[in-house]
């Protein structure tokens, strides 16, 4: 009994030091979002561009969205979870100099690096949405997640399909994680107010 007592207590502190971080810091989480939402509705929008042009555009788009998300984090180092959300950021920029750095190489790999960043990802926006319900619209990050694991066992599966499909996968990422972060943060700074 009294060890669920203090868990429930250390997940009430590290809910409320969440919902702090987040009420302080809504301006990076909403730039990120948007980004990551811009960013998803041109993946979307131009899926016939070649594959090397959408290699080296994903490429910069993955190292930008990992520099913002590990400049937030870093900026608060007591996040729950932090090392997760770390690793998943500096994959994200790692996935992008890989993209950047031999396009050529990175074309014939893609479908195994996403799956790899897609399992990651959706790993890490479950575990941080589980750990900060039931934070206003935390549902979100759990969606954003759950699509993240699905998309990469569906390029698992489907590999020979997958190079057609990437920019559109890529594209429902972004968007799923760009609103989930932008829903966490304006639901945050709405209770507030």
């Amino acid at each position: 009994m009294a060890d669920s007592l203090s868990l429930d207590a250390a997940v009430a502190e590290s809910r409320a030091h969440v919902e702090k971080v987040v009420r302080r810091n809504t301006g990076l989480f909403l730039v990120q979002a948007v980004l990551m939402i811009v960013a998803g509705l041109v993946a979307l929008v131009y899926p016939l561009v070649t594959t090397l042009a959408v290699t080296l555009f994903l490429g910069w788009m993955l190292v930008f969205s990992g520099i913002v998300q590990a400049i937030t984090l870093i900026a608060n180092a007591r996040l729950p979870h932090f090392w997760l959300q770390l690793v998943s950021a500096v994959l994200s920029a790692v996935v992008g100099l890989l993209f950047i750095r031999n396009p050529g190489v990175a074309v014939t790999t893609l479908a195994l690096l996403l799956v790899i960043y897609f399992f990651v990802e959706g790993i890490a926006k479950v575990v941080l949405a589980i750990s900060v319900r039931p934070m206003p619209n935390w549902g979100w990050i759990l969606v954003s997640g759950i699509i993240g694991l699905l998309l990469g066992v569906w390029l698992m599966m489907n590999p020979a399909l997958s190079i057609v499909f990437l920019g559109v996968f890529i594209g429902i990422q972004l968007i799923a994680e760009g609103v989930a972060i932008g829903w966490m943060a304006l639901g945050l700074r709405k209770s507030v107010t």
